[in-house]
């Protein structure tokens, strides 16, 4: 009899997911934003989610064995709650509530995922329930899906979860060691968030623009040290800065921010308005590159010796989504290989959950192959799809969907491209793209001014074929998820820059045969009409919105928007002439 384990996230009241595994092997996995249609799923439980692994898996809720949740209740006797207390001196109110009620919010969350259970009809007295720290799924998420056989060095960078804001240890033989964790205010990822908030951006999807926005800065022109310091065993995060709670906080509005009124005093007013003006850019600049040092500076001091043995490392959090630290990591001598998983962030922790507590059962657990979780839909399902729709699409069976698909590409048209099962994780990895010739200067704009409504000067992300990867890259690293920036060749910005941040870098995606065939069939045959396989990939989504997850949506997008074609399996979409009203 299989041994079934569904994993849930969402805890923290947003990013819910979930995620199934038969015995050892994660069979599926999504993100509840993607079927309900809100970015983040703020405040929703994983019911469609939960919903979509049962199907998909083919068993029913009775078959299900263990749920295991990404948050688990903190005992009054461990470190967490009372340096917690400590820390927060100066909100009497919050240290007092984390001493004697800090498990409120895992009561609460407890009623919600039992309700869910109920409602999924999966006996919650019956199963084998198992809460898991928040961290520690973000490390099983990392480690237990690297596949690496040899003792690894894991590393999480979060927000916080329960109260853990980092975890440094090591994985070996499937078991999770625990080195050092860090515990709220004193949270990289808190430094980061509270500068994303002081430059203007929301704190849930800013982080990526303040590391582009850091490409166009000098990060040495203004010195923020003062908002963290590591002493060779502590390492505190400034609360009169940053970090703030209760009264320091500043307000604007009646909305309180991560930051204090001392920030502003010593940086000047929260930016509003010119994203590049002095002294914004460079405050971008020097906040990226104080989160990069310190990140290096603790893995070096907790994690060098077990580095030392094997050189791998496994990362995640919502942390490992900046790019350019995962690039700094990759780039420090002790690392050989460094696996960062395609859902980093918080949905990742449903697997993480999971994972974990099949490792405590000693459960091989096989590492992930490709992030191909999702719902998958079939060209007689797209096909329905159109002809229902209230817009009337024209469409068209294709026999070699690649092939025109990179014939119109080579003329310069923006393609959607909706195939098999969606991705799990926040990155486009090929079946649900918004793609553009990189080559052509005018299709890049047209992605960013027609459908993205986003900044110029934001990068996209280059597919690249695995025949042509280390050319333009200069790596062999394998760049599977989108996970990492990397170098690229002096030759090839030129011909790619609308792909490449300022300073020469560029978030890479490698695409590889045995991963993704129909896109790989699809970069071949654009090589063959371009003379290249690189191409420009975007996810399949308008901003505020989740990446498109079934036919409905895609066409959705497609006519809210100005892209020129959409091929969903072996249909070709296209919009109906607008009418002449002047004739």
């Amino acid at each position: 009899m299989s041994l079934i384990t569904l994993g849930l996230s969402g805890a923290l009241g947003h990013d819910a997911a979930a995620a199934l595994f038969v015995d050892g092997d994660l069979v599926a996995a999504v993100e509840e934003e993607r079927l309900v249609r809100r970015k983040h799923a703020k405040g929703c439980m994983p019911r469609e989610a939960a919903k979509f692994c049962i199907r998909s898996a083919k068993i029913k809720p009775r078959d299900i064995n263990t749920v295991a949740v990404s948050y688990a209740p903190i005992s009054i006797f461990s470190r967490a709650r009372w340096h917690y207390a400590r820390r927060y001196w100066y909100a009497p109110e919050r240290g007092v509530d984390a001493l004697f009620n800090g498990n409120r919010r895992y009561r609460r969350y407890m009623h919600e995922v039992k309700q869910l259970l109920d409602e999924l009809k999966i006996p919650w007295h019956k199963v084998r329930f198992v809460p898991v720290q928040h961290q520690l799924a973000h490390a099983s998420s990392a480690y237990h899906m690297s596949g690496f056989a040899e003792k690894t060095a894991i590393l999480t960078i979060d927000m916080k979860g329960e109260y853990a804001s980092m975890f440094l240890g090591y994985g070996e033989h499937g078991r999770i060691h625990r080195i050092k964790e860090f515990y709220d205010p004193d949270s990289l990822s808190g430094m980061f968030g509270a500068i994303t908030d002081y430059l203007g951006f929301d704190m849930l999807d800013g982080d990526a623009k303040v590391m582009g926005m850091a490409t166009y800065g000098d990060p040495n022109k203004y010195d923020l040290s003062a908002l963290a310091n590591f002493d060779g065993k502590h390492f505190k995060v400034n609360t009169k800065l940053i970090s703030t709670v209760g009264l320091r906080r500043f307000k604007d509005k009646s909305r309180g921010h991560f930051f204090s009124k001392k920030l502003v005093d010593l940086l000047g007013p929260r930016r509003a308005g010119e994203l590049f003006q002095d002294p914004y850019v460079h405050y971008a600049a020097s906040i990226q590159k104080l989160y990069e040092d310190a990140a290096v500076t603790l893995v070096e001091h907790y994690l060098g010796p077990v580095l030392k043995e094997t050189g791998k490392l496994a990362f995640a959090g919502t942390g490992a989504l900046n790019v350019k630290l995962n690039q700094r990591l990759a780039a420090m001598p002790l690392v050989k290989e460094l696996f960062v998983p395609p859902a980093a962030g918080d949905a990742g922790t449903a697997i993480g959950a999971a994972a974990y507590t099949l490792s405590t059962q000693n459960v091989p657990i096989k590492g992930i192959s490709d992030a191909f979780l999702g719902p998958r839909y079939t060209t007689e399902r797209c096909l329905r799809a159109c002809e229902q729709h209230r817009d009337k699409p024209i469409f068209e069976v294709l026999e070699n969907p690649a092939a025109r698909a990179a014939q119109l590409l080579g003329q310069g048209h923006l393609v959607g491209w909706f195939q098999s099962r969606m991705e799990f994780g926040s990155r486009a990895l090929g079946n649900r793209c918004i793609l553009a010739n990189p080559m052509q200067a005018a299709a890049v704009d047209s992605v960013n001014k027609k459908i993205k409504f986003r900044e110029s000067w934001r990068s996209f992300s280059p597919s690249i074929i695995d025949t042509l990867a280390e050319e333009v890259l200069g790596s062999k690293h394998p760049a599977d998820y989108m996970t990492m920036s990397f170098d690229v060749a002096p030759q090839w910005r030129e011909k790619l820059p609308g792909l490449v941040y300022k300073d020469g870098t560029s978030r890479a995606h490698v695409v590889k045969k045995e991963a993704n065939p129909r896109f790989y069939r699809l970069l071949k045959e654009f090589e063959a009409v371009s003379g290249f396989g690189v191409l420009l990939n975007s996810s399949l989504n308008r901003p505020g919105e989740a990446m498109v997850c079934s036919p409905e949506d895609a066409l959705n997008l497609f006519f809210g928007s100005d892209l020129e074609y959409l091929i969903m399996q072996d249909l070709l979409v296209t919009k109906r002439p607008e009418p002449d009203w002047d004739n």
